[in-house]
């Protein structure tokens, strides 16, 4: 497997593939918490696209087995989704795209349903904070998490 960050033009020509990873990956999470409102279960390609966002990806072959979506933000990095194969869980490549995300700023965001417990687990581990939960959808409630980076001068 191999972990690169996408060009623009790159994201335009993968972006069918990457929501095809977004529908199933956020399906999982959708049958965890037993709500279907997430907000990248009813996005189309224009929708990703659009969203502007920086991209690592992790290849098995041709095949997107991870990605991890970001903005940059007044020298920060707001990670905007977190998607990972069914087929490919548990093998560390959420933690490692997350921790690579982590090297690039000295504050990194996240936000994850509340009742994700395993993503919750894993932004912890990674060192991240809780800092608030909040409910943008009634009874839909959101974890919001942060945590401080060691490096990166220049984001790109």
């Amino acid at each position: 497997m191999i972990t690169c960050r996408l060009r623009p033009e790159e994201v335009a020509s993968l972006a069918p593939r990457l929501l095809e990873l977004q529908g199933r990956a956020y399906s999982v999470e959708a049958a965890l918490i037993g709500d279907d409102r997430i907000p990248p279960l009813h996005e189309s390609v224009q929708d990703l696209v659009a969203a502007q966002l920086h991209w690592i990806v992790t290849l098995d072959g041709d095949r997107i087995a991870a990605a991890i979506g970001y903005a940059v933000e007044e020298g920060s990095i707001d990670i905007d989704r977190l998607m990972v194969d069914p087929s490919f869980h548990r093998r560390g490549l959420g933690a490692s795209l997350v921790t690579e995300v982590l090297s690039l700023a000295r504050r990194t965001v996240v936000s994850t349903a509340r009742e994700n417990t395993p993503a919750r687990a894993l932004y912890e581990a990674l060192g991240f904070t809780h800092d608030a939960d909040i409910e943008p959808i009634a009874g839909l409630w959101i974890s919001q998490y942060s945590a401080t980076g060691t490096v990166a001068d220049e984001l790109d």
